[in-house]
């Protein structure tokens, strides 16, 4: 089924239940938290976030006072802290990042799954060091800098493309050379010319800016290493907030659903490119399209990331199927 006929049916889904008052409507959380990164991939929680998306179907459904705020992160292990702490509600990040998580609170009474995902994007490995033309190449004393080590969704595609280089016994060959950085830092450090950081497996924008330069060249693409796209973000929660707040999780969704279509331009709601670019900031359209970036709640590819961290050792445990990582208010889509 087409995409657009599958979202048309799940706007229908959602409109049906958010526009009469359920019952409890109004017990439901007054404030609902949300972290996210240093990145074009939180596009949704932008457009959620400018026009006050999730107040808007959460005020439809009954819940009228809502507040929501919003905070970012350098760390994707710190988001997921938050969540378990319960500072935080909603959490966004790569595929990994949620699986880690899902893995470690699978069976609990506070079990972790995704929501949806956001964007399937290319992930770009670039560097200043002109020896350096594969990954073969890095070695002692160049440093990798990405948002986290190991666990982060450029650590994993590092040592996915290492496994396809070296054999999967030396999957993890080149994490002795990342370093933990956020996505802005890692560019001043790699753009300077200065310090220990050669290279950066980063996000867009700042990968493209990266390019800008013309001492930096990519050395390594997430689609290559994948033969083809995969999701770059997704959001997740806890099974005791969705629970608790039922009327309001399906609120959300509509808000996620609203936000993907106003940022992917293909149904009108109202937002056109100019108010694309007011959201994105730095980036204008043309700039956008170069990316190359796709909004999508289905998840792609995601099982790929699982088979290779559980083989790998990083997660204990793996889902049968994507359908056992998300929760099920998604479970109709394409998803793989």
């Amino acid at each position: 089924m087409h995409n657009a006929t599958i979202f048309n049916a799940m706007a229908v889904s959602l409109a049906t239940v958010t526009t009469a008052p359920a019952a409890g409507a109004q017990a439901q959380a007054p404030e609902v938290r949300f972290a996210r990164q240093f990145s074009m991939g939180y596009r949704q929680f932008n457009l959620m976030e400018k026009h006050q998306l999730l107040e808007k179907h959460a005020k439809s459904a009954g819940i009228p006072d809502v507040k929501v705020k919003w905070a970012t992160f350098n760390s994707p292990a710190a988001m997921n802290d938050a969540l378990l702490s319960g500072s935080i509600d909603i959490v966004s990040g790569g595929v990994p990042v949620l699986l880690t998580i899902w893995a470690h609170t699978r069976g609990t009474f506070n079990a972790v799954e995704g929501i949806a995902a956001f964007s399937s994007q290319p992930i770009l490995l670039n560097t200043r060091n002109p020896n350096i033309k594969t990954i073969a190449d890095f070695a002692e004393p160049d440093k990798i800098a990405l948002p986290a080590v190991k666990v982060s969704v450029q650590a994993i595609i590092l040592q996915m493309a290492a496994a396809k280089r070296w054999g999967q016994a030396n999957c993890a060959k080149l994490d002795a050379i990342t370093v933990g950085m956020s996505p802005p830092d890692a560019t001043v450090a790699l753009l300077s010319g200065s310090g220990d950081i050669t290279s950066n497996f980063s996000v867009p924008p700042f990968q493209y800016q990266q390019l800008q330069d013309p001492a930096i060249h990519t050395v390594l693409n997430s689609y290559d290493v994948f033969e083809g796209p995969h999701t770059f973000t997704v959001a997740w929660t806890s099974s005791q907030f969705r629970d608790k707040n039922s009327t309001l999780y399906k609120a959300l969704i509509a808000a996620f659903e609203e936000a993907t279509w106003a940022g992917m331009c293909k149904k009108p709601r109202g937002y056109g490119s100019k108010r694309q670019i007011e959201v994105d900031g730095r980036s204008g359209r043309g700039h956008r399209v170069r990316q190359g970036r796709e909004m999508d709640l289905v998840p792609e590819n995601t099982m790929r990331f699982a088979e290779f961290m559980h083989l790998a050792g990083t997660i204990k445990a793996k889902p049968t199927d994507w359908q056992e990582l998300f929760f099920s208010d998604i479970h109709d889509l394409p998803g793989s």
